[in-house]
């Protein structure tokens, strides 16, 4: 009998679009990808999906640009760098405009997943890396979780990354998913709240249970929708398994960094 692995190597940190990126490269189907999507009700945004090169790696760069009020569809604000936490209501770069922009809670979130007509794996599957931003959150600021909320533009971003990936996941249906430990960066990040550690305090609290690392890159490898994606979607945390790869999936990242900013992919069967 053989077992049909995904292995996520996490060798530059995880993001949800490096997540959705690596998927798509492996050559899962783009088109049912995008009509699945669209069963989600959420509008306002629109998706770059390009084959590119990162240190000379081809893969797929894939980002969220969400459309600001009144811009033409060419100048839509790319709000999109990674430096950013999109789960912190607080944290958007967008000063005085935050407030002009509508907040979602996790009620309202599963509601809008719950009203879709999604699978109902990519439902749970969705619902479930929510949560664990949602829970991560709540523990950072001292709140109830029915408390935190999702900025608007943040909550679109999340919202296509997270259910996007399920999506994918759901598509592709591996017998198992196995990551590499997490490569972690260090440092400070400036958001709403002032500077702030890296990694952020929400991504630390969902990465507890999780083999992590760093070798002392100054930026965020892995936001909290990385980490939250990675915690539900893997059963165990090892080096690359035994097993004869099939094929292999860059997601590029937005980043310059010493070490290539890539997430890489493997699907490979191996006997059990």
């Amino acid at each position: 009998m053989e077992e049909r692995i995904l292995y996520l190597d996490c060798l530059s940190g995880i993001s949800g679009d490096m997540t959705i990126g690596a998927l798509l490269d492996l050559g899962l189907d783009r088109e049912a990808f995008l009509s699945e999507l669209k069963k989600v009700k959420v509008e306002g945004y629109r998706l770059k999906i390009e084959k590119n090169q990162k240190n000379g790696i081809s893969g797929v760069d894939f980002d969220v640009i969400i459309e600001t009020p009144g811009a033409v569809h060419g100048d839509a604000h790319d709000h999109h760098s990674h430096e950013h936490h999109t789960e912190d209501a607080h944290s958007h770069g967008h000063g005085e405009k935050i407030e002009e922009h509508h907040h979602r809670n996790l009620k309202d979130i599963e509601t809008l997943i719950d009203e879709s007509a999604l699978e109902e794996s990519v439902k749970n599957m969705s619902k479930e890396i929510f949560m664990h931003v949602a829970g991560a959150e709540a523990k950072i600021h001292d709140k109830p979780i029915e408390e935190v909320h999702f900025h608007e533009v943040g909550a679109i971003d999340s919202i296509v990354d997270i259910i996007g990936v399920a999506i994918l996941i759901h598509q592709l249906n591996p017998d198992k998913i196995i990551s590499s430990p997490l490569h972690i960066g260090t440092g400070f990040v400036t958001c709403a709240h002032g500077k702030i550690p890296v990694p952020a305090p929400a991504t630390l609290e969902i990465l507890k249970g999780i083999p992590v690392y760093s070798t002392g890159i100054r930026s965020e490898l892995v936001t909290p929708t990385g980490a939250a994606i990675v915690k539900v979607l893997a059963d165990e945390f090892t080096d690359t398994p035994l097993m004869e790869i099939e094929s292999i999936g860059y997601g590029l990242g937005t980043k310059d960094l010493e070490i290539t900013n890539v997430l890489r992919m493997m699907v490979g069967k191996k006997k059990v």
